[in-house]
């Protein structure tokens, strides 16, 4: 029996040091910290729309990915229109971006500004960032999400929807018409300033689009003649200036720890694989059209730094919730240090 538990013992060894030894190598390799590759473009329809980017006859989903990655991938990104609500963007970088404690993680850049008439907001047209994990490590966002909370979870209590549906039908060259699962319908207005189809051309084959998640309030008012969209005070693309000073405004930074599942409980993640932004405003107001969350980049805030390998989902009350074992099989509570198993995997922690 001791000799059986030596031999599986150090054959996981061998494997530890192995997985470590190579993730190692490639972590120390990777400290690019802007976006290197774009996995998904699904925009809503919207005004700009078939224009950031363009779209050609002939285009198709693999070809507006590669527009989207020549405009945001690098130090100097330009932007792209998300459309109207759900529209989004997978991104991710070159390596995983790392959960630093009590720091901000990535910095998402939008085209938000605030009104020289309106302090509380402007052109703020929020969009929500979710992250994930490569768990089953095939390199794809077919994993579980989870959402960075913001703000509104906060100030808004009520009256946020954290279950919205919508569906978008295909009318060549005519208002775009949705119907949500609220019992909700309209049409994305088309304007005079933008004659092309508002319909993502190179998805009008589904005829419908649908995007379901969180809806946040409506955040559009009248002053006078001008409309204002209100600013929310943190945790969302596109909803404040990307700097204030000449340095990275804090409001457009975002911190992992923010992280909540579907149930909306806490969640922990030692790092993420994966970025995901959408629009999360249902509304359109005339003279301006659609509320319409642009990406303009993103940046990792600490591409140096190498992950533990550790995630663990925490209940809403901040407890970690996790089978882990040291190698004797041995259950661990608390931090886990040094080599163990946790919840089936082989991790290294601190």
């Amino acid at each position: 029996m001791q000799l059986y538990q030596k031999l599986i013992f150090s054959k996981i060894g061998v494997l530890i040091f192995v997985i470590v030894g190579r993730c190692g190598d490639a972590f120390a390799q990777s400290s690019n910290p802007y976006i290197s590759r774009i996995y998904e473009y699904r925009p809503a329809p919207g005004q700009f729309v078939n224009i950031m980017p363009e779209w050609e006859e002939g285009d198709g989903e693999v070809e507006m990915i590669a527009k989207c990655e020549e405009i945001l991938v690098g130090d100097e990104p330009g932007m792209v229109c998300l459309g109207a609500y759900g529209g989004y963007i997978t991104f991710g970088f070159d390596h995983p971006l790392v959960n630093v404690p009590e720091q901000y993680d990535i910095f998402v850049k939008g085209n938000a500004f605030i009104s020289t008439s309106a302090s509380d907001g402007g052109n703020s047209e929020p969009g929500i960032v979710m992250v994930s994990v490569d768990s089953n490590a095939n390199g794809l966002p077919d994993d579980e999400w989870y959402e960075l909370s913001g703000s509104a979870d906060v100030d808004s209590v009520g009256l946020v929807d954290y279950a919205y549906e919508i569906c978008y039908s295909y009318s060549p060259m005519q208002p775009v018409p949705w119907s949500d699962n609220r019992g909700g319908s309209g049409v994305v207005e088309r304007n005079s300033f933008h004659g092309q189809e508002y319909f993502p051309m190179w998805l009008a084959g589904e005829r419908q689009l649908s995007f379901r998640g969180t809806l946040l309030p409506k955040n559009a008012y009248y002053r006078g003649n001008l409309c204002v969209l209100r600013a929310l005070r943190y945790g969302y693309a596109d909803n404040l200036p990307n700097y204030v000073g000449g340095e990275r405004n804090p409001a457009c930074c975002f911190d992992l720890d923010w992280a909540v599942d579907a149930n909306r409980r806490r969640v922990y993640l030692d790092h993420v694989d994966f970025v995901r932004v959408y629009c999360a405003v249902n509304q359109c107001m005339p003279m301006i059209g659609e509320t319409s969350t642009e990406f303009a980049g993103a940046e990792d805030l600490h591409p140096e730094e190498i992950p533990t390998g550790v995630d663990v989902i925490c209940d809403g009350a901040g407890r970690a919730e996790r089978v882990a074992y040291d190698l004797m099989g041995r259950r661990v509570c608390g931090v886990v240090k040094g080599v163990a198993i946790v919840n089936g995997r082989i991790v290294v922690g601190g």
